[in-house]
């Protein structure tokens, strides 16, 4: 077994790192930003495999990811994990989505808001991500990991695994990977229990079990974190279209987060370094089974 050092703290590090330690490995996770502080605390957090490629090996990561997601699920609501079902909607009708295979049963419905044609629904995992990384972490100092804040220059030496997102820009020089900010409202729950989708938009309005996340924005090459009054008041119009009773919801907060994008998902090593890194809007929808895939990659190492 291996001292291995897991190089950021969202999502998919803390997800590598639990992985990592279940195979008896010894990890620090070491990040500039801790886990409440990410990217990865500010996503809606529905399950759906949105700007990450190749379509075949994401297909594969999400599937793995929905199958543990549903185990999380049905142990305890306490993760922060459910299943929820929800409808994607369309104003022309769509072929079946590429990702088809890595959900269970997918229906078609006419059952839409109005301006839409067609929609599917299924039941997908939703997370409520402050609980969640809030378990992650607990998970991780449990099985005997650490988290230290630090900013680093450079990687460091030994075993590494680098889920740094945009980080990667800097500490490995790959200028591939690139911000697509995402705008969000966070409005007070009034009840809803069903997710809506518009993804040509993006619109969608995500329950959580005590606020509902509704987007949102995917502005290519954007860097700025200050949220825009006027984007917003879009994001609000938007979303109401899709369920109404969004307008008389009392909004609790804004925020935004920059999506770690990529012409193709980096799970791969590179000496004595598993890169894993890239995953655009997906990094919760592909975060177990690129886990696995780390925790192979670092095994073999």
């Amino acid at each position: 077994m291996a001292d291995v050092t897991v190089v950021g703290a969202g999502v998919m590090g803390l997800t590598c790192a639990v992985r990592l330690l279940e195979a008896g490995h010894r990890v620090e996770i070491l990040a500039r930003d801790l886990p409440q502080d990410t990217t990865s605390a500010v996503s809606a957090a529905l399950w759906y495999p949105y700007l990450a490629f190749p379509q075949d090996r994401v297909t594969a990561w999400s599937a793995r990811s929905f199958e543990v997601f549903a185990e999380l699920a049905a142990t305890d609501p306490g993760i922060g994990v459910r299943m929820r079902a929800g409808t994607e909607v369309f104003t022309e009708r769509p072929t079946d989505p590429w990702w088809r295979d890595a959900v269970g049963e997918l229906t078609r419905t006419a059952d839409v808001p109005p301006s839409y044609t067609d929609g599917w629904t299924f039941t997908a995992p939703v997370v409520d991500m402050p609980v969640y990384l809030a378990w992650l972490t607990e998970r991780v100092a449990a099985s005997g990991g650490t988290i230290t804040q630090r900013d680093l220059a450079a990687l460091p030496a030994g075993v590494v695994v680098n889920t740094t997102g945009l980080g990667s820009r800097d500490l490995v020089g790959d200028h591939t990977v690139h911000p697509v900010r995402g705008q969000v409202v966070v409005l007070e729950q009034w009840g809803l229990d069903r997710w809506w989708l518009d993804a040509a938009g993006p619109t969608y309005v995500v329950p959580r079990l005590g606020e509902v996340v509704v987007g949102g924005t995917d502005d290519d090459g954007a860097w700025s974190r200050e949220p825009s009054p006027a984007t917003a008041s879009d994001i609000l119009d938007r979303a109401a279209r899709l369920v109404p009773a969004v307008r008389d919801a009392r909004v609790l907060r804004h925020a935004v987060g920059l999506r770690p994008a990529r012409p193709a998902v980096r799970v791969e090593r590179d000496g004595g370094v598993v890169h894993c890194y890239g995953h655009g809007g997906a990094g919760l929808t592909l975060s177990w089974g690129c886990a696995d895939e780390v925790a192979d990659l670092v095994g073999a190492a």
